[in-house]
Order: C-alpha cells, then sequence, then structure tokens
C-alpha cells in the first residue's frame, strides 16, 4: 500500500493505492497554496487507513515549483519519520509522462522554468512501456524545437504546455487532452513502482537550477565582490 503526493507545479493530489488498485484519490487546480491543501488532501485520501499500514510514499521531489517541490518533500519526510517508512521520489516529469502508458508517441513533459525555458524530459511511450529519452533538463524552447523536429508524434504535457505548444510552431507536436495535462498522484503510483525506496532522511528536492532568491543574491555577491 503506497501513499502518493504531488504539490510541485500548480495543482496538488494525493492517493492511496494497492498495486493496481486506486483505493482513493484526490486532485485540485484551485489556484489555492498547497501548505492549505495538501495535508487535509491526504487525511481524507487516507481515511480510516494508519500509517503505520503504508509500503511506502511516493513523492514528486523535482523540478517544479521551488515552494511547491519544498513542501511536498517536507510533507512527505513528516509523515514518514514516525513509523522509518521508506520513500520513493519521483522526477516530476517522469509523473507526467506516466499518464500517457495507453498511447504510442513521444511525450515531450514541459514545466514553465520563466523566460521562454522548461524543465523538460522525453519519454517513448510504445505499447504501455515508457523509454526514457533524456535526463531532465533546463532547456530554451529554440532549443527544444530542434530537437522534437525528429520525432512523429509528439504529445506536449505539464503545466508549460499550453506556453510551448503555442510557441512550438512544429506539425508533429499537440498539446496533451486537457485532463492527461498535469502530473498527478495516480500516475506517480505508477512511476514509483520502479523507483528505489529510501530512508526519509535521505529524501530531497530536486532542483535544476537555482532559485531567483538565490540567483540574486549571487549576483549581488559578486557585485559587491567588484
Amino acid at each position: 500500500m503506497i501513499l502518493s503526493i504531488d504539490s510541485s507545479a500548480v495543482t496538488a493530489s494525493a492517493a492511496l493505492t494497492d498495486g493496481d488498485n486506486v483505493i482513493r484519490s484526490e486532485f485540485v487546480n484551485k489556484g489555492l497554496t498547497h501548505s492549505e491543501t495538501l495535508l487535509p488532501m491526504i487525511k481524507r485520501v487516507m481515511g480510516d487507513v494508519a500509517y503505520s499500514e503504508l509500503e511506502a510514499i511516493a513523492i514528486t521531489a523535482g523540478p517544479g515549483s521551488f515552494t511547491g517541490v519544498r513542501i511536498g518533500v517536507a510533507t512527505a519526510k513528516g509523515l514518514a519519520f514516525k513509523f522509518s517508512t521508506p520513500c520513493i521520489p519521483v522526477s516530476t516529469l517522469e509523473a507526467i509522462a506516466y499518464n500517457f502508458v495507453n498511447e504510442n508517441a513521444v511525450i515531450c513533459a514541459v514545466m514553465d522554468a520563466r523566460r521562454m525555458q522548461f524543465y523538460n524530459a522525453l519519454f517513448k511511450v510504445e505499447n504501455g512501456k515508457i523509454e526514457r529519452l533524456t535526463s531532465d533538463r533546463a532547456i530554451s524552447l529554440e532549443d527544444l524545437q530542434k530537437e522534437l523536429r525528429q520525432y512523429e508524434n509528439v504529445i506536449i504535457a505539464g503545466d508549460g504546455a499550453r506556453l510551448c505548444a503555442d510557441n512550438i510552431g512544429l506539425d508533429n507536436c499537440r498539446i496533451a487532452d486537457e485532463e492527461l495535462v498535469y502530473q498527478n498522484a495516480v500516475s506517480l503510483a505508477k512511476a514509483a513502482e520502479k523507483n528505489k525506496k529510501i530512508p526519509p532522511e535521505k529524501l530531497m528536492p530536486v532542483y535544476l537550477r537555482q532559485s531567483q532568491a538565490e540567483r540574486e543574491l549571487k549576483l549581488k555577491k559578486k557585485n559587491e565582490g567588484e
């Protein structure tokens, strides 16, 4: 039995699964802060199941919103510590790809990294199997456009999907159906099945670049040094 949690972007979700059986799940996309919505959602999803019964807690550890990723990872660690429940970190981009196990296409998972850059990874889905084609990376729209030209059928998904699809300018690319655009905890649970479990104290957020505050501090120190 696995509790899966996502708060890495504009949406938030939680799911309790037992193998392929989804016991309960919730998904919200209401613009509310995850600090307000996540724990109550988890409590509803858990119902009368005790946390001691969990085999693991799966979490989208990044990339994504710096605040959202931190909230999700901190929540997972807090729930896991009491019973030393193993945690399963999953790439947010990989969780997105698992929305499309019934497709035969290249999945372009994109999250808005601002300034026409995206957190991105590409996955090939064929006959129910998902193969990672690239590592998670921060990439410009121009470089992504050049890379996507080689594929015949590309589905764009993630919180940066609309921005990417509107500007990519390629006939072989289409945006995912609305109900599949965002990562969700059920797909996260599917992705977590093949990932390694780690102790909660080793769970860490994954960032592909520094936050704006960190970049500004670095620039300030550089200017002061000059």
